[in-house]
């Protein structure tokens, strides 16, 4: 996952701080915005963990600190529910026009109350996931314990949560009281995935039926068995994100796998507009080659040097385990390293002034995990150099090319 630092205005001008979290071998191929929990922030571990599952999956994500937390300017005192709202549109315009408007929002706990309503908001929403949230705001009150009372009567008041001082003023309690996430979810009309744990103590899987309920179809339910509300355990995080991009897939535009017809061993395939960036078909599998960011790639893939070096180790290190398994030699593990460069023959009378003396060269060295002798030692080494790659490398090759219609 590439992650870079990203900041936006809101609607009252106040900047917000956010992380723009990018897959690392494409270009996104959605982008979604995650609205975190009720005062974290777009650094609190679900909400990392969960943006880099998605990253790994293709989709760019947009998290970031509302109004008031985090790193993000403004009064959190003068924030409510409706400002978190209007905080999830901003972002969407913002990446609307710096980027590509985004198809999937994302929310956690309150945040996935507040993302039911923004989705009706944002026209480029397609799918909406909730993980863990109330039915109903109101529900965040509870946490306010015996401050409420103080806020009721007296319009503020300081609440520690998280061991972080809050203030609290009766706007916000207001503005609780005039929402209904039955009553988004059932305008929403738009792919809906909810997400909630049986065993969750700080909000009810009750939520998450009610909003069931209240949905139209398309909609779907998943139950996180065994999570805690706040998503604390990397592995639970890590599967939210894997889910939700699965379940996305079938409501939102996303590229088919490269498919490439050939009856070659291996083909590549490059578009106009991909720069360096290839598709390789290799038997039965693909990947990626591209070039270095510094000579105008992507870097999403090897170099296609980078790929001959990989042979070269792959083989040695196969030839290897299957003459030491043959021998019953106690080889654990073998680990070839290999680099490619153009260096001067070692027998150049003239090298210095002979640009042509120059030849291709593979740097390997190799190192073996077990006990061997150094007979044994010697002999593998040996072994190396009989690898079928290395013998095509040192033979005289023909490489014959026409044009298919």
């Amino acid at each position: 996952m590439k992650s870079s630092k990203i900041n936006f205005t809101n609607t009252k001008g106040e900047t917000l701080s956010g992380r723009l979290d990018l897959p690392l071998e494409q270009d996104p191929h959605n982008f979604a915005i995650f609205a975190h929990c009720f005062t974290c922030t777009k650094d609190f571990s679900a909400v990392r963990n969960v943006s880099r599952a998605l990253a790994s999956e293709g989709f760019g994500v947009l998290r970031f600190d509302f109004t008031g937390l985090g790193d993000s300017d403004g009064d959190f005192a003068n924030t409510n529910f409706s400002s978190n709202v209007d905080d999830l549109i901003s972002a969407a315009d913002f990446l609307a026009k710096s980027y590509k408007a985004p198809t999937l929002l994302v929310g956690h706990s309150l945040g996935g109350s507040a993302a039911i309503f923004a989705a009706s908001e944002i026209e480029s929403i397609e799918a909406l996931a909730t993980i863990g949230a109330p039915s109903n705001p109101v529900h965040v009150q509870k946490q306010l314990g015996k401050k409420l009372e103080k806020i009721e009567n007296d319009g503020e008041a300081v609440v520690q949560l998280a061991g972080r001082d809050f203030t609290f003023k009766k706007q916000f309690l207001d503005d609780l009281k005039t929402v209904s996430c039955e009553d988004a979810a059932r305008n929403l009309n738009k792919a809906l995935l909810i997400m909630h744990s049986p065993q969750d103590a700080t909000v009810s899987i009750k939520n998450a039926e009610e909003i069931y309920h209240a949905a139209h179809h398309p909609k779907s339910f998943v139950t996180l068995d065994g999570s805690e509300h706040l998503l604390i355990d990397k592995k639970n995080a890590a599967y939210v994100g894997k889910v939700i991009s699965g379940w996305a897939a079938r409501y939102i535009a996303m590229p088919l796998p490269e498919t490439i017809k050939t009856t070659h061993q291996v083909a590549a395939s490059l578009d106009q507009e991909d720069g360096f960036t290839t598709q390789l078909k290799l038997g039965n599998h693909y990947l990626k080659a591209d070039e270095p960011t510094r000579v105008g790639g992507k870097d999403y893939g090897p170099t296609p040097y980078e790929l001959l070096a990989g042979s070269l180790s792959a083989c040695t290190a196969m030839t290897i385990q299957m003459y030491a398994k043959r021998k019953e030699w106690d080889v654990k593990n073998v680990l070839v390293h290999t680099s490619y460069s153009k260096d001067y023959a070692k027998d150049c009378s003239d090298c210095e002034n002979n640009e042509s003396a120059k030849i291709d060269t593979f740097h390997r060295e190799i190192q073996f995990e077990g006990t061997l002798d150094e007979k044994q030692l010697k002999r593998l080494l040996q072994i190396a150099d009989k690898c079928p790659v290395h013998k095509t490398l040192h033979s005289e090759t023909q490489i014959i090319t026409k044009l298919i219609d």
